[in-house]
């Protein structure tokens, strides 16, 4: 479920009542964690941080001319979703997260590739969502998505 918005304070206005402190908590809470060189804003119908063109001009080779999105925070039907790139890519932060949560959270962790989905929002890890965000800078991300996920370009054979 995408919501249209200009900002982050029109997005958090659109979703319901009962979410918009809990998700304005869990926006800061990945906002004041962020190592420095992430720019918030809205995208993909969420809002997100993303590697702004100045710092990595290639952009999203998905959506030529856009940012290189790291993590996004969106209001579900049923759930609020946080998105987090870095532990879709890196299966060591991946590993991590999953070893943790537990000592977090009394609920089990429902998470796809790189979504985690909070169903119960008086429960949510907000010191372990702290503690993941601060775990994979601007650079390392930019590295692993060059590695991973950005198409190699082919090296030309040269005729003789």
């Amino acid at each position: 479920m995408q919501i249209p918005a200009d900002s982050v304070a029109d997005y958090i206005s659109k979703i319901p009542e009962e979410r918009q402190e809990v998700f304005r908590k869990l926006f800061d809470t990945v906002t004041k964690s962020l190592p420095k060189g992430f720019q918030e804003g809205v995208s993909y119908g969420m809002v997100g941080w993303d590697v702004p063109l100045e710092t990595y001009p290639a952009g999203y080779h998905c959506t030529p001319g856009s940012p290189l999105p790291f993590m996004g925070l969106a209001s579900q039907k049923n759930f609020i979703a946080l998105y987090h790139m870095g532990m879709y890519a890196d299966p060591e932060l991946l590993e991590w997260f999953v070893a943790e949560y537990p000592k977090h959270s009394k609920r089990k962790l429902d998470m796809g590739k790189s979504c985690v989905r909070f169903k119960k929002i008086d429960d949510i890890p907000f010191e372990l969502i702290a503690e993941v965000s601060k775990k994979m800078t601007v650079e390392n991300w930019i590295s692993i998505y060059e590695s991973q996920f950005k198409k190699q370009k082919e090296p030309t054979s040269k005729k003789k």
